[in-house]
């Protein structure tokens, strides 16, 4: 009764939630609409170019996409009531992250900057977005932050559900609390309309140089081909997003084709293939994103993963070691590297390579794992059984139940393995190998009797382990 009490409340807040935020919603739109802005850019002929949407972030600095402004000549701002600014020029560009931040000196009162926030949003976070496509200056759209994604070698994506139309690239993803989490990017490829966020915190660490007319940004495009490539970049790490590596990796191509020397592209286009299981591409362009970035740790532990897949240990070893020498704190190239010394059986090794795994990220089960198998290969019975007893409080499923009793049975802790045994069984109650070693504690135990029933049960399953605990019943 207690249980059902408990998640009517839960049901009761959840909803009264959803009505507030419904409720708060005008009010919120009200606040934050004035700070958001449509962009319109023009070539040197005066004729228009682009439309967007962007934000003030300060009081004479506004955020949009890259892509809204690149080939143009003159940018203007247009103002919720109309009023239109030119862009002095531009301030700083994040290529990869799709953003340019624009200085533009309005009157004083005009501007209202939104207060960015840094902490990456939680999945199922209500989120506005305050658009500006011409002609429906000031459109909002509403959704829930769908997820949030970690894309190796470049960062955290921001996927929504709030849909942005054409226009509206730039747009500010503000939470309920009126804070911009990210920055609204359309992006459009092979017929797909992906919406996802750039995290707000990339406008926190873009660097602001000298300002730069528009038209000088536009001819240094022009010239470097690295602007293009970075187009082509970001329309693969919105494939990445997807989990589509397949249709990703021929925009990384594309962008090492443009640009040879881009060492990003390269580590995608290689971490693209290998997750396509194309082993050697993925080897050559991983080398080749090191040999321009010799000091990225991610380019190393590709080389590793790569020189794994193919069997070739040695190799995987050396460009662990690598990354870990650039970067000791990563708990998955540790962990990688100790399944790579127990491929060369070097268990003394692996067995330090799993404990800096578990230093820095003590609740890794698979490493936990690995450790506890690598101590009882050793014989270091007291070690694995404290190490899977420490795995049951992070993976407490029948093979940890099984492994800790495997090791206290060796340490002729009888009682305590047949629990262990037990446990496992009533995890999985077809678990053949544990039931041979439940068989084996009773012999142990002077109990017969008891092991000829888990015979019994082997037998009936025409399992394997049957006539290897017969062996042992009837030696």
């Amino acid at each position: 009764m207690k249980d059902l009490f408990s998640a009517l409340l839960f049901l009761i807040t959840l909803f009264a939630t959803a009505g507030f935020a419904q409720d708060f919603l005008p009010e919120l739109v009200k606040r934050i609409k004035p700070s958001a802005v449509a962009i319109e850019t023009f070539d040197s002929r005066g004729n228009s170019v682009s439309r967007g949407s962007g934000f003030f972030v300060a009081v004479d600095r506004v955020i949009t996409n890259r892509h809204v402004i690149e080939r143009s000549s003159r940018v203007e701002i247009h103002l919720l009531d109309g009023k239109k600014f030119v862009a002095k020029g531009v301030l700083a560009v994040d290529g990869e992250g799709d953003l340019a931040l624009l200085q533009v000196d309005v009157p004083k009162g005009l501007a209202i900057p939104l207060p960015i926030v840094r902490n990456v949003p939680q999945e199922g976070e209500s989120i506005v977005v305050i658009g500006n496509p011409f002609g429906l200056e000031g459109s909002v759209s509403d959704g829930i932050v769908s997820a949030v994604r970690e894309i190796s070698g470049y960062g955290k994506i921001i996927q929504i559900t709030a849909p942005i139309s054409p226009g509206s690239s730039g747009s500010p993803v503000v939470n309920m609390g009126g804070q911009v989490i990210g920055v609204a990017t359309l992006q459009a490829a092979e017929g797909q309309s992906l919406n996802f966020a750039v995290p707000a915190e990339r406008i926190s660490q873009l660097k602001v140089n000298e300002l730069q007319t528009v038209s000088s940004l536009t001819a240094e495009t022009q010239k470097n081909k690295r602007s293009t490539a970075e187009r082509y970049y970001s329309q693969g790490v919105a494939q990445l997003a997807q989990d589509d590596f397949a249709k990703a990796l021929p925009f990384f191509e594309r962008a090492t084709e443009l640009d040879a020397n881009y060492a990003e592209a390269w580590y995608q286009a290689g971490f693209c293939y290998g997750a396509l299981g194309r082993h050697q591409d993925a080897l050559k362009a991983s080398k080749q994103a090191a040999k321009l970035r010799p000091d990225w740790p991610e380019t190393y532990a590709n080389i590793g993963a790569s020189s794994y897949a193919l069997g070739q240990y040695k190799e995987a070893a050396d460009a662990y070691k690598s990354a870990i020498r650039l970067d000791d704190d990563n708990p998955e190239t540790q962990y990688a590297y100790g399944l790579t010394l127990n491929k060369l059986n070097k268990p003394d090794e692996e067995i330090l390579a799993y404990r800096r795994v578990i230093s820095v990220k003590p609740d890794h089960a698979n490493a936990l794992d690995k450790l506890g198998q690598a101590y009882f290969k050793k014989k270091r019975w007291n070690e694995a059984a404290a190490t899977f007893g420490q795995l049951q409080i992070y993976k407490p499923d029948s093979r940890t139940f099984n492994s800790l009793g495997e090791s206290l049975l060796e340490l002729d802790k009888f009682d305590e393995a047949l629990a262990a045994f037990n446990n496992a069984l009533g995890y999985d109650a077809d678990f053949d190998q544990a039931r041979y070693n439940l068989g084996r504690t009773y012999i142990k135990l002077k109990n017969p009797e008891m092991a000829q029933v888990q015979y019994e049960i082997l037998r009936n399953s025409k399992s394997d382990w049957a006539d290897r605990l017969l062996v042992l019943i009837n030696p």
